[in-house]
């Protein structure tokens, strides 16, 4: 099987409007219902309940807490627009980070959810952030294990990496199945 990887030259949120295009028309083309999309304040996710408009958008944006006590960073503006429009939004702890990342905040040590996620960086930040969330949606039920989904990350803002994976839950994520890269920055 031959398919198109398209390769953006520098990461980061200028992607994002093109990385929905790309994921929508293989979405399209594979009959895939379930479209993931990371976002920290909301602004990816109101972008892509647009752009994804009779399939299922789940938005999973950051923990509460990620950047200070008690706070979200996913607006409730946003999670209002998300949600009148028929998206999901999903707001739980990151599967990498857990309690390993309290070891690492107190104690300076890393664990084996901070080597994963490191491991993963290699491809890319957003190709991390697109198996996490994938994992976060099994664990939530928002997603089927045995359906593929296209998960959509990023680096640092907006989207930037799109692939074509089958989730699974966190406890088998060594069975996680990336399936297609449909794109993502060329490092």
């Amino acid at each position: 099987m031959e398919q198109k990887i398209v390769y953006f030259p520098e990461p980061g949120s200028q992607n994002t409007d093109e990385v929905l295009r790309i994921a929508k028309l293989r979405a399209k083309e594979l009959g895939i219902k379930s479209i993931l999309v990371a976002s920290t304040s909301g602004d990816t996710a109101v972008k892509a309940v647009a752009a994804f408009k009779g399939m299922r958008m789940i938005a999973v944006s950051h923990f509460t807490g990620m950047r200070g006590p008690n706070t979200q960073e996913f607006t409730e503006e946003n999670r209002q627009k998300v949600l009148s429009k028929g998206g999901v939004v999903l707001t739980t702890a990151h599967a990498f980070t857990g309690l390993g990342g309290a070891m690492r905040k107190k104690f300076n040590m890393y664990l084996l959810g901070d080597e994963v996620a490191s491991t993963l960086r290699i491809f890319g930040q957003g190709t991390k952030v697109a198996c996490e969330i994938a994992l976060m949606a099994a664990d939530a039920g928002l997603v089927r294990t045995d359906e593929d989904v296209i998960s959509i990350g990023g680096t640092h803002a907006g989207a930037d990496t799109a692939l074509v994976l089958q989730p699974v839950n966190s406890v088998d994520f060594f069975d996680l199945k990336i399936k297609e890269i449909l794109c993502k920055p060329h490092f």
